[in-house]
């Protein structure tokens, strides 16, 4: 069953290609699909396309069809196209002629948008429910660690003492810009296409700042031909914002590597959260972290791949736009998994103590030793002159003891207002107007 189609059979051969592996992705979007159809169902009703029986009628098999795309037992039958397909073939088994009556004022085009909108929301709002506890984590172990110092390094050559406190903070605040730019996206994803239809409006006075308010929307996609351009554009800004957490991950990960590294040898792990080797009983490696890494980069090629299948396309809809389901929803699973695997790892290391003792290290303390003929009134040129003759002369010695008190220093992570960043970042969500919303339409 096609809702396109008239009397003409299509060829096994173009459907099989062109339907591709959309029936799978349809099933991740079941439940938004519902939600869409029970908002537009409540809207027609209110511009008399429906009687109020009739959207009631509806609106309750909806809840019931949402229920099992909830509990995973919605299906899409043989011979059915596509998930709108399933929803409105299982109205009309239900109800008829009023089942038939749910795709009014509205085009499959915009039914994706919508479905696609709020399911791009919902898993925004997952994702942030992963990253939080993660960046508390991270946020506890930079104070539990704060003393604990590390060798600092530029261009992968000893530069400067650094601390456990600082490199978990680090990695904490770049989750706050992380955030900064998905919520930004989910400012894109928040708009409401229903009612655009193929992708320009529609000759009934359907009411579409209702369904907007129904589904929790912040605002309108309003200019009809740019809510179908938005398809695509919403996508890659989302995946961009998942390519930004990827980088924090990434990054944090190749530090792993190299920190559990013998010739670095800063922190270990348990035996059982570390692989061995079938022939090297020695073994130790960081697979978790490898493959957090190798995901990551994977998610980090999203906005690009995006970008290319979007080239070129002029405005309106085309089926190019299908294919980006394939590559972007499952990406949120895989950063939640890449998540959870460096919480755990993370909560569970071992770091070793007065790791800059080690005479391999003392010329990390060059700077300090500069800055301390600074502060007793020798010129820097002259103080970087003095150290720098010592250390090739190899008569340099310093100790270890730091003293480093300004804004986000090693003395002062200033870890109460990265946090308060946070906090700011995550209000602006203002999920709960969401969930306000959708529990309203399945009351």
């Amino acid at each position: 069953m096609k809702l396109w189609q008239k009397n003409t059979t299509v060829s096994a051969a173009v459907e099989k290609f062109t339907v591709g592996k959309d029936k799978e992705f349809d099933l991740m979007l079941a439940p938004f699909d519902v939600l869409g159809n029970i908002a537009h169902a409540k809207m027609l009703a209110t511009v008399g396309l429906l009687t109020a029986d009739e959207a009631t009628a509806l609106v309750k098999e909806l809840q019931s069809i949402y229920t099992l795309a909830i509990d995973g037992k919605l299906v899409i039958g043989d011979g059915v196209e596509d998930i709108h397909s399933q929803v409105e073939f299982l109205l009309t088994q239900s109800l008829g002629d009023t089942g038939k009556k749910i795709h009014s004022a509205r085009s499959r085009n915009d039914q994706v948008l919508v479905d696609i909108k709020l399911f791009l929301r919902n898993e925004i709002a997952e994702l942030v429910k992963t990253v939080q506890p993660f960046f508390e984590l991270l946020i506890a172990q930079s104070e539990k660690f704060k003393t604990r110092l590390l060798p600092g390094y530029t261009h992968l050559q000893l530069a400067m003492p650094s601390s456990f406190g600082l490199w978990f903070g680090a990695y904490a605040e770049s989750l706050v810009d992380d955030l900064i730019t998905l919520q930004g996206a989910y400012q894109v994803v928040n708009k409401n296409p229903l009612g655009s239809a193929a992708g320009y409006g529609s000759s009934f006075p359907i009411n579409r700042t209702l369904t907007t308010t129904l589904l929790g929307f912040g605002d309108l996609n309003y200019n009809v031909v740019y809510a179908q351009m938005g398809r695509g554009k919403a996508e890659r800004i989302t995946a961009q914002a998942l390519a930004n957490i990827a980088e924090s991950l990434s990054r944090l990960s190749m530090d792993m590597c190299l920190y559990l590294n013998q010739n670095f040898d800063f922190v270990s792990f348990p035996a059982e959260l570390t692989t061995g080797s079938s022939i090297m009983p020695h073994k130790k490696n960081p697979d978790v972290f490898e493959l957090i890494r190798s995901h990551c980069n994977r998610i980090k090629a999203l906005p690009n791949e995006i970008s290319m299948m979007t080239t070129n396309l002029p405005s309106g809809y085309h089926r190019d736009l299908q294919l980006l389901k394939e590559h972007l929803f499952p990406a949120f699973q895989t950063l939640k998994d890449c998540l959870e695997m460096a919480h755990l790892m993370l909560q569970n290391i071992s770091i070793k103590e007065n790791i800059l003792a080690d005479e391999k290290y003392k010329y990390a303390f060059s700077v300090e030793a500069v800055n301390e003929l600074v502060l007793q009134g020798i010129p820097f040129r002259d103080a970087y002159k003095q150290v720098g003759l010592a250390i090739e002369s190899g008569f340099f010695n310093h100790g270890t003891e730091l003293h480093h008190v300004h804004e986000g220093s090693i003395g002062n992570l200033c870890n109460d207002q990265i946090s308060a960043m946070m906090q700011e970042v995550l209000k602006k969500f203002e999920f709960e107007k969401v969930d306000a919303a959708i529990n309203q339409l399945l009351a």
